[in-house]
Order: structure tokens, then sequence, then C-alpha cells
């Protein structure tokens, strides 16, 4: 009962700091969801850092770690790619955003393009993408409660008081609320990893290079990446599809817009690759499961880094490890939750009744909130893939996104709005239809060579996606869509 009352207290302590975080604030909608764009460099690089330490992180990628080996050094690569391309990317999106008031990555296409009804697209395959994505915060939230709570709480009920205890933060503070759990949080995590991460590969082994050499002469070929499967094509393929996809998750693409100036970006992009260094000890406390906790079998691979915690310290330890992990949760689950029903609220249900008004759109949000919370847990109670697999699902319907953007960003208009909801149509159709089949390249198009056969499938889904983007924009661009746009600042 020890671990379960330090869980407790961190739970206790994330709620009163979202409350707390609303204080002498009228809550509008633009202080719920973009925090008044008065965030300096601390709160936005925490922000921005949450998709680095979340459940997916904790779980996902020690248990790949443990179950896959070699190829789970894709999630090192991708981010680190990604920040750089947010070095030009993000003063862009931020000066757009600014200049028309825009709250949610739907409101930066519907703008862009002069079209209502892509921003109501754009919203729906953003809202859909991030189901998974809330899926795997709630899932490993349960997960965790209930390993490091010695098994007195199921995983269900953990999700459940978890689910509810985010509700109700999010409600009140918005994303005010997930800017002071996420410094507790990341200062938490942060200590717990490193500390896993050399502690157990000593404990068990003898020092990291003594860990690696015990692996490798066991499970010879294990470090490294197969020749087919998680070939290096994959791998490459599925950093390609990451680090695109990695500002097109709406809550992040609107954390964006809570900056105060954009040089916060340009700080960020410069300290978050050392940042993801920290990843390293992730991992090597999943490999040091593989003595620790051996035989754990697909998606029981996500236990490993908690088992591993269980049987090597005291239940006070276990109860702090059990609380960093409750933390990544709820932050990237508020803001997973705050986005969606802000896009949901103000473009999918304005335009279809545009005279509501400010306070009515703000209103609608905060009662989405708990609905989706509801929706979301009920994908979690019949739930079965491993956690990185969702994420990749989810990383390859939101990077359907990032072709229309890309355009958008032009000093022309390239693109027509038809073609942008063509090639974004076109693109999550391919992943949904392969998803829903559980087929592969390889399935598809087995005449292929190996190396094609490999790809994500979530690249492929971007290659169709930008020939009817461009096919389709060929066919309905009329003569004024040439004309020079303007385009809000520049990324010098």
């Amino acid at each position: 009962m020890t671990a379960l009352a330090v869980i407790a207290a961190f739970l206790l302590l994330a709620v009163a700091l979202g409350l707390r975080a609303r204080r002498g604030r009228d809550m509008d909608l633009e202080q719920w969801s973009v925090g008044g764009r008065g965030f300096g460099s601390v709160f936005v690089f925490l922000l921005l850092a949450g998709d680095i330490y979340t459940t997916f992180t904790f779980l996902g990628a020690s248990g790949w770690a443990y179950g896959k080996g070699g190829p789970a050094f894709y999630i090192l690569a991708y981010a680190s790619l990604a920040y750089v391309i947010s070095y030009w990317l993000l003063p862009v999106v931020w000066r757009f955003a600014k200049e028309h008031r825009l709250l949610s990555q739907s409101d930066f296409f519907a703008r862009k393009f002069d079209s209502p009804a892509l921003g109501v697209l754009v919203a729906l395959v953003g809202v859909v993408a991030m189901v998974p994505y809330l899926v795997l915060q709630l899932t490993g939230m349960g997960v965790i409660v209930s390993a490091a709570s010695y098994g007195h709480v199921s995983p269900h009920l953990a999700a459940v008081i978890g689910t509810v205890a985010l509700t109700g933060y999010v409600t009140i503070s918005g994303i005010h609320g997930s800017a002071w759990t996420a410094v507790v949080k990341d200062v938490l995590i942060l200590g717990v990893v490193v500390f896993l991460g050399i502690y157990l590969p000593l404990h068990y082994y003898g020092g990291i290079g003594r860990m690696f050499h015990s692996i490798d002469a066991t499970r010879p070929g294990f470090l490294t990446l197969p020749h087919q499967g998680l070939s290096p094509w994959w791998f490459a393929s599925t950093v390609l599809l990451s680090a695109l996809g990695f500002y097109m998750w709406p809550h992040t693409f609107s954390a964006v817009y809570s900056a105060r100036s954009p040089r916060a970006f340009r700080r960020n992009a410069v300290y978050l690759p050392l940042y993801q260094l920290i990843l390293l000890f992730v991992f090597f406390a999943g490999f040091a499961a593989v003595i620790a906790a051996p035989g754990l079998k697909g998606a029981d691979g996500d236990l490993s880094l908690l088992k591993t915690t269980v049987r090597t310290f005291d239940p006070w330890f276990v109860g702090v490890v059990g609380g960093a992990g409750l933390l990544t949760a709820l932050v990237p689950g508020s803001l997973l939750l705050m986005n969606s029903a802000t896009s949901l609220a103000r473009n999918v249900l304005l335009p279809l009744r545009p005279r509501t008004s400010e306070r009515t759109v703000a209103r609608a949000a905060k009662l989405m909130v708990p609905v989706l919370a509801a929706l979301a847990l009920l994908f979690t109670f019949n739930g079965g893939s491993t956690i990185v697999n969702l994420l990749l699902m989810g990383y390859a319907l939101v990077t359907q996104l990032f072709p229309p953007l890309l355009f958008a960003l032009a000093a022309r208009r390239l693109v027509t709005k038809q073609g942008a909801a063509a090639g974004i149509l076109a693109g999550v159709a391919t992943v949904a239809a392969t998803t829903l089949a559980h087929t592969t390249v390889a399935d598809l198009l087995p005449f292929l060579p190996q190396a094609v056969k490999d790809f994500n499938i979530g690249v492929i889904a971007l290659v169709v996606n930008t020939v009817a983007l461009l096919a389709v924009s060929a066919l309905t661009r009329p003569s004024a869509e040439t004309a020079a746009v303007p385009v809000a600042g520049d990324a010098g």
C-alpha cells in the first residue's frame, strides 16, 4: 500500500496544480486553449517536450528495446530531425496564427486555403488520429498504476480514476493546468529515467557495456536491424514519417500558438535534441529487463520496465516510479483532450452554426472534454495493440496533413483547397484501409524489391496523398489561384 499512497499523492498534486493554474484568469477560449499566447520559452519547451516523455516513452520505448532490440532506436532518431524542421517551420506558423488570432490547427488550414470545409476535414482527421494516441496514454496510465500498486488497483480502475482527474482539471484550467503539471512531470521523469538507466544495468550486468556484450552473446543480432521486416528501409521510412508528423499532431501544432514570441522555437530547436538523449537511459532500462524480467511476449513487453522495478526496489521507490509514469500520461492526455474538444467545437460545430458566440463555443468545447474522455476509455477497455503500434497508427494518419501544410507556406498558392482535401482523403483512406485489413506493402505488392516492401505504410500513403493533391490541384486551379498571396512573416 506504500507504493499506492505515493502514486495517489502525485495524482493529487497534479490535480491541485491544474486547478490552481486558473487563478486570476478569465478562462475564455483563447486563455483555455492557447494560454492567451503569453507563454515564455520554459513553458513552450515543456509543452513541446511533452511529446517526448509520455507513457509511450516510459513503457513503449523500453518495451520495444526489450522486445525488438535495435529497431527501437528509431524513437531516438525521429524527434531530433523534427526539431531541425521546427527551426524554420514553427516561427512561420506562429506569425500567421498570431496575425489571424487562430486557436486550433484546423483554423490554420481553413484560413490558409479560405475554406471552412477544409478546416472541418482537418479537425476530423486530427481527432481520429488523436484517438489512438489518447488511448495510448490511458492504457499506459492503467498499466503503470496497476503494476506499481502491486495489483491493488486494476488497470481499468486506474484508467478510470486518472481520466476523471484529467477531465476535471482540463475542463477548469485548460492549457495552464497542463503547463504547470508539465513542470513537475519533467523534473520527476528525468530523475527517474536517468537513475533507472544507470542503476539497472549496473545491478544486473555490472555496467552498461557489459550489458550489451551479454545480450549480444545470448541473442546474436538482437541489437541490430534485421534484413527483412524491421529492416534499415523500415527504419528510415519510419523515422521520416515520424519526423514529418511530429508537429502535425493537433495538440502540438496549437501549443505553438501559446508562445510569446518566435524566439522560443529557435531556442528549443537547439536544446530539445540534447533533451532527446535522455531517451538512451530508457533504452538501457529496457535492455536491462531482458535478464531481469524474461519471457514477456507481445504487448506484455510494455511491462518490462515496471516488472523490473517491482522486483528490484522497495515499495516507496516503486511508488515514485509509478507516480512519474502517471504524470507522463496526464500532461499529453490533457493536451489531447483539450485540443480535440477545441477543434470539434470551433471547426466542426461553429461552421454549422456560424452565428454562435465565442462564449458558447468555449462552453461547447469544455462540455466535449468528458465526452471524448469517455470515448477514449471505451477504446482503451477494448484495446490490445502494443503502445508503439498505437502511436505508429496515429502518426500514419496525422502525417497526411503535412503535404498541404508544406505547400500552404509557399509565397504563391501552389495547390487548391480541392487538391488539399483530395490529398488528405487519399492518404487517410490508404492508411485506414491497410490498417483495418492488417495489410502491409509486402502483402499488397509482393513483386516489389524487399527494400520497398519494408517501407512504413504511412510513407506510401504520403506518396498517394501528394500525387492526389497535385493532380486535383492541376484540374481545379483557376487562373486567379496562381496569383501571389501574402504569407504572414518569414522564417528568418
